[in-house]
């Protein structure tokens, strides 16, 4: 009989042959023993006894997360995290029951691609993730930093200047630079100062804030490796809703990580799933949302190829712009 600690030990296993079936089982758990999901099938009249393949399950919308809890089980919320919406937008909002549990397996994914930690220096400019609180991204970046071991590494708010005479100092270091960085400060940074920043690892996670026009990821990362002397860009795929992320080496597509699998589904018919190579809704299941929920329709656009990588081409109409990765075509 499947447990949440039977899923725990499962997770730290998991690998592409047997994602498929730990899916199903926790599929099946989450249908019992989420209200909400619970809830939402018996209006899709979905028998979950009768689904036998992941392209059948169906995926909570991920606006459930506005106005409901979405838990699995009955346990005790320790803490939260909270989307960071503009001004005048409802926001997301995520229980978490074990923040460790989160900070490991992100730093897991992390390291498996790019390494230990601690070979690098870690210089976050993350100012309006800090304006909002409860950003599972700056609770990511603030584990990262400390495991870096540097006294270098930390957040640089708005201080464009010190970040950017910080990054020239520490170029001498034997240890990497990372900068990672909310596009639209990136972009300041870019703009205002172009430093030489070669051999440096810049990382963004989406997001203008309001504060510069939306534009295509290739645009951005056009711009910023000529502003900042880079031979490429990298990119987080993460949101307040997962708990697991996705990264790119330097190119446009996403690499999932062991416990994350996007289905693409049909823009006009929410039910048709499995499309390859063609544009539609990003589903994402996220083992690692044992204690909420592991299947969630997203509200952004994007393509998935054969291996399971995948494309982010933008938000689907009328949907809130919040959050990473608001790049749109």
């Amino acid at each position: 009989m499947d447990t949440f600690k039977s899923f725990e030990l499962l997770l730290s296993s998991l690998n592409a042959q047997s994602l498929d079936e730990i899916a199903l089982r926790l599929f099946r758990f989450q249908a019992s023993e989420n209200l909400v999901y619970s809830r939402y099938l018996e209006a899709l009249r979905v028998n979950p006894n009768k689904i036998d393949r992941i392209e059948d399950i169906p995926f909570l919308p991920i606006r459930f997360f506005k106005d409901q809890t979405i838990k699995t089980g009955n346990w005790t919320e320790k803490l939260f995290f909270e989307s960071s919406g503009t001004t005048g937008i409802q926001t997301s909002r995520h229980s978490i029951k074990n923040i460790e549990d989160y900070l490991s397996h992100a730093e897991h994914i992390f390291e498996k691609n790019f390494g230990s930690l601690t070979n690098y220096h870690l210089l976050a400019l993350l100012p309006s993730y800090f304006e909002k609180g409860n950003s599972s991204l700056v609770a990511m970046i603030d584990h990262f930093i400390k495991k870096t071991g540097s006294d270098h590494s930390g957040f640089y708010r708005n201080n464009y200047e010190k970040l950017v005479e910080d990054v020239a100092r520490l170029k001498a270091s034997s240890k990497k630079i990372i900068v990672w960085g909310v596009t639209y400060a990136l972009l300041d940074v870019a703009d205002l100062y172009k430093p030489d920043w070669r051999d440096v690892l810049v990382f963004e996670t989406g997001g203008m804030k309001g504060r510069r026009r939306e534009i295509t990821r290739d645009e951005l990362h056009y711009q910023l490796k000529a502003n900042l002397k880079l031979d490429k860009v990298y990119s987080e795929y993460g949101m307040t809703e997962l708990l697991s992320q996705a990264y790119t080496q330097g190119a446009h597509l996403f690499y999932p990580s062991h416990s994350m699998k996007v289905i693409i589904r049909e823009i006009t018919d929410p039910f048709r799933k499995g499309l390859i190579d063609e544009t539609g809704g990003i589903n994402v299941i996220d083992l690692a949302n044992i204690y909420s929920l592991a299947f969630i329709e997203t509200e952004d656009l994007g393509k998935v190829n054969k291996y399971g990588n995948f494309e982010v081409l933008g938000r689907s109409d009328n949907s809130d712009v919040r959050g990473c990765n608001l790049m749109v075509e």
